[in-house]
C-alpha cells in the first residue's frame, strides 16, 4: 500500500496529531466567525481612520496578509503589514492598529505595540493569552480572544474571520459577507473529506501527487500578485515549517522582471526544481498570459511545473481552497520525509537564546 495511504504509517510519523487540525479545519472556520459575529465594540473606534495596520510574525501575520490581500482593491483606505520591532513613521492617532500574536508573547509584535501605544493609534489586539492579554487589560483597548493550544500556523482561521467581522463592524462593511464565509466552511469541509484527506488513495488525491513529487526536490510556488501572493508565501512557510524542507516563491508580474532571467544556472539544481503555479480565474488577463508563457519557458529546465487552480465561487473561497491545499501537501511531505509536522524545535532553541539575551 501507498505510505501516504496507511493511516498507521502516518500516525507513527505525526506524533503530536496535526492531521487531525488540519482535517477539522472547517470546525475552526465555523468557531472564528462565530467568535466574530459574538463580539462586542464601540464603533467609533473606526470614525476617522485614514489607515489600517497590522503587526505580528510568522503564523500571526500570514493572518493579516491574507485580510490585506483579499481587502486590496475593496478597502479605500491604505493596509500595511509590519513584521518588525519597530512601526512605519505614518503610524499616528488615525491609525487602527492591529497587533496579532497567538502566543500574546511575540517579542517584536509587543514591541509594536508599545510604540503604537507612544504614538496614540487605536488599538486592537488578538490573541490566545500572554502579555498581549495583560497589556490590553491594563491599557483598555479591544481583545479578541482565540482558542488556546494550537500551533500558530494552525489557527488561520482565527486570526482572520473574527478581524474581517470586527472591521465591518467599525464601517468597513466590505470585509464580511455571511455567504463567503458559509462558502468557505462547506468548501473546506468537502475538499478535506472527498479530495484530500488520508481516505482518498494517490490516485485520487492532488494533495498526495503534489507530496510526492516535492518529495526529495525543491519546491518553488509562483502565482499571481492580486490576492494569491498571500497563498504562495503560505505554501512557502507551510512546506518549511511543516515538512522542514526549504522552498521559495514569488509572485507575477514582477517574477517575469528578475527571477525568470535566473532559470540558466546552476542547471544541476534547475532538475531538482519542482514548480508549483497557483491559479485563478480571475487572475488578471495579462497575468494569465505571463503565465502560460512562464510555464512553456521553464517546463524544460525544471524537474516539473503544476499547474494547480483555486475551487470556489468568493474570492474568499478560493483563497481558502489553494491555503488548505497547500497545508495538506505540506503535511503530507513531512510523512515523506519522516518527520512530525508539528514541532519547530530550531525557533524554539532561537526564542530561548534571545530571551536568555535579553535577561542578561
Amino acid at each position: 500500500m501507498d505510505p501516504l495511504d496507511k493511516i498507521d504509517a502516518i500516525q507513527k510519523v505525526d506524533r503530536e496529531n496535526m492531521l487531525d487540525l488540519i482535517r477539522r479545519f472547517s470546525d475552526q472556520i465555523h468557531d472564528a466567525h462565530q467568535i466574530g459575529r459574538s463580539l462586542s465594540l464601540d464603533p467609533s473606534l473606526g470614525e476617522g481612520i485614514t489607515k489600517l495596520v497590522f503587526s505580528g510574525m510568522g503564523g500571526s501575520a500570514i493572518g493579516a496578509d491574507v485580510i490585506r490581500s483579499y481587502l486590496n482593491y475593496d478597502l479605500s483606505i491604505p493596509i500595511f503589514v509590519n513584521r518588525h520591532y519597530r512601526l512605519p513613521a505614518f503610524v499616528d492617532g488615525k491609525t487602527l492598529l492591529i497587533v496579532s500574536s497567538y502566543s500574546g508573547n511575540t517579542e517584536e509584535a509587543i514591541a509594536s505595540l508599545e510604540e503604537g501605544l507612544k504614538r496614540r493609534a487605536r488599538l486592537l489586539a488578538i490573541s490566545s493569552n500572554g502579555q498581549l492579554a495583560r497589556l490590553a487589560d491594563r491599557h483598555g483597548f479591544l481583545l479578541i480572544e482565540i482558542p488556546k493550544k494550537f500551533p500558530p500556523r494552525a489557527a488561520l482561521g482565527y486570526s482572520v474571520l473574527p478581524l474581517l467581522v470586527v472591521l465591518s463592524k467599525l464601517g468597513f462593511w466590505s470585509a464580511y459577507r455571511a455567504e463567503a464565509f458559509l462558502e468557505v466552511e462547506h468548501l473546506i469541509r468537502s475538499l478535506a473529506e472527498d479530495q484530500y484527506g488520508v481516505e482518498v488513495p494517490r490516485p485520487n488525491n492532488l494533495a498526495k501527487q503534489l507530496a510526492m513529487s516535492c518529495f526529495k526536490k525543491y519546491a518553488v510556488v509562483y502565482a499571481g500578485t492580486d490576492a494569491f501572493d498571500v497563498v504562495a508565501l503560505r505554501w512557502r512557510g507551510q512546506i518549511e515549517e511543516n515538512a522542514k524542507s526549504l522552498a521559495s516563491h514569488h509572485v507575477l508580474p514582477e517574477m517575469n522582471h528578475n527571477e525568470l532571467v535566473g532559470w540558466k544556472f546552476p542547471k544541476a539544481i534547475l532538475k531538482d526544481i519542482v514548480v508549483i503555479m497557483l491559479r485563478d480565474q480571475a487572475d488578471h488577463d495579462r497575468i494569465q498570459k505571463r503565465m502560460d508563457l512562464t510555464r512553456d519557458l521553464i517546463r524544460p529546465l525544471a524537474a516539473e511545473v503544476i499547474e494547480v487552480y483555486s475551487q470556489g465561487e468568493s474570492l474568499l473561497a478560493r483563497m481558502f481552497s489553494l491555503i488548505h491545499l497547500g497545508d495538506w501537501v505540506s503535511f503530507y511531505l513531512a510523512v515523506l520525509n519522516g518527520v512530525d509536522p508539528t514541532p519547530v524545535e530550531v525557533v524554539n532553541y532561537l526564542k530561548s537564546e534571545l530571551a536568555r539575551d535579553a535577561g542578561g
